[in-house]
């Protein structure tokens, strides 16, 4: 992950930097907004940026926006500067981090942004034979399509085969085409010049440019409007794109990868996808089973995850009981590997004794194996309650098995800490008891 620090690096801010390069980010530094849009234009690329909120925040937020940069912002400052703080998550910062740094709230920052473990675990030969055909057509140019449901490993697969491509020494860009709405993502894709549009206040470039010699993956590529698929269908024939506002076409050399979890002949006989552009990016498609089909892939992926989140959290390494293995097996996996990763992380941060026992293990969805035929093992608790009052018991008891810890409640919820700050502080005003930090019932064997 590519991070980039605006401000200075002195101090505790030095030390977060290297806490983020103990977690695999690559960390640039520049000293002010002027410069932050400038490397930002000039396709060096970042994952995520990370500002002192002494810093104009919103300045930064305002040229970012005009320009048509996607790339989120996290502010960081003195902890007890709260009012900074909360300019700068007015502005759009998506986050706050207090200084001194925290190892675990970087780590859940970092995480929170690149999604991915990008780790290749698989023993099953369903998963076998699909990591094989990938690895035989690396070497080559072709555009290839990864199709399967979420969850299941598509961008761990891409980048999997960037590494065994002759472009391995080059740079992998993923562009998550659902998550950037479509004014943005054009500019984003291909880049803009001055002038382009209001607030165009210098040329950009884009993701083609940013990844030339390298393999660009357009994640969840069904998702696009299907104005910009004329454009990218272009872009596949002619090897050239053309800015926002531009004159001349550029020439780039980047393989094309792409995503999607739904059935795309669906989509192009419904007239959502073009077909042209889906012959174009289907010379090869890798269609990867769901965990349901590769059983013998969640022992080993469940140890996996188990070391990871003991790793990642500082805690021992406990390893899994074999009634909980027996769980495990027994679930559907609606969420696929995702889901399990989830899991094991909840099961790592509530386990004490020395195995992970099955009262650790969270299940959520109705197919597992001891649920009545149609029946959700979920359902009959939840009939007659309110959202909040279930979201609100959610919260309240994740909090209790974490014993109050704000960072590792946030975590197993897949919210951010402000938002749940922002939950607990509504529930005290609602005069509903909250754990303080240190209080509460950590899971027992």
């Amino acid at each position: 992950m590519r991070l980039l620090i605006v401000g200075s690096l002195d101090g505790q801010v030095g030390e977060a930097s290297r806490m983020a390069m103990d977690r695999g980010a690559q960390v640039s530094q520049v000293g002010g907004i002027d410069q932050a849009l400038a490397f930002l234009r000039d396709g060096k690329g970042a994952d995520l940026v990370m500002i002192d909120v002494r810093l104009d925040v919103n300045r930064l937020m305002v040229g970012m926006t005009e320009e048509r940069m996607a790339t989120p912002v996290v502010a960081y400052g003195v902890g007890t500067d709260t009012q900074a703080a909360v300019r700068a998550i007015k502005a759009g910062a998506r986050e706050y981090i207090p200084l001194p740094p925290d190892p675990e709230l970087i780590a859940a920052v970092l995480e929170a942004v690149t999604e991915e473990s990008h780790a290749l675990v698989y023993k099953d030969p369903a998963m076998g034979a699909l990591v094989r055909m990938a690895e035989q057509i690396a070497p080559s140019d072709a555009s290839v399509l990864i199709v399967g449901e979420s969850g299941t490993g598509k961008e761990i697969i891409a980048r999997h085969i960037h590494r065994k491509s002759r472009r391995a020494q080059g740079r992998f860009i993923a562009v998550n085409c659902a998550a950037i709405p479509e004014a943005l993502l054009e500019s984003e894709l291909f880049g803009h010049e001055k002038g382009a549009f209001t607030g165009a206040v210098a040329r950009r470039l884009g993701k083609f440019e940013e990844a030339n010699g390298g393999t660009l993956l357009l994640d969840e590529i069904s998702e696009m409007d299907v104005r910009l698929q004329a454009k990218l269908l272009r872009v596949l024939q002619e090897r050239e794109i053309d800015r926002v506002g531009g004159r001349q076409p550029i020439k780039v050399d980047v393989r094309i990868l792409a995503t999607s979890n739904r059935d795309m002949e669906a989509e192009v006989r419904a007239g959502h996808f073009r077909e042209d552009l889906f012959f174009r990016l289907n010379v090869i498609t890798l269609a990867l089973p769901p965990l349901r089909k590769r059983p013998a892939d969640i022992d080993l992926l469940a140890d996996h995850f188990a070391r990871k989140f003991a790793d990642l959290n500082g805690v021992p390494y406990r390893p899994l009981a074999d009634e909980t293995r027996q769980s495990l097996r027994g679930h559907s996996w609606r969420g696929n590997v995702r889901e399990l990763e989830n899991t094991l992380h909840r099961a790592v941060l509530l386990s004490s004794g020395p195995r992970i026992l099955p009262e650790a293990i969270l299940l959520t969805g109705g197919d597992t194996a001891n649920a009545p035929a149609g029946e959700s093992t979920l359902t009959g608790s939840l009939v007659g309650r309110t959202v909040a009052d279930v979201e609100r018991d959610l919260i309240i008891d994740t909090l209790r098995h974490t014993l109050g810890n704000r960072t590792h409640a946030a975590t197993i919820l897949g919210i951010s800490i402000r938002t749940l700050r922002n939950k607990l502080k509504q529930y005290t005003e609602e005069g509903i008891p909250v754990p303080a930090p240190g209080e509460g019932e950590a899971t027992h064997p």
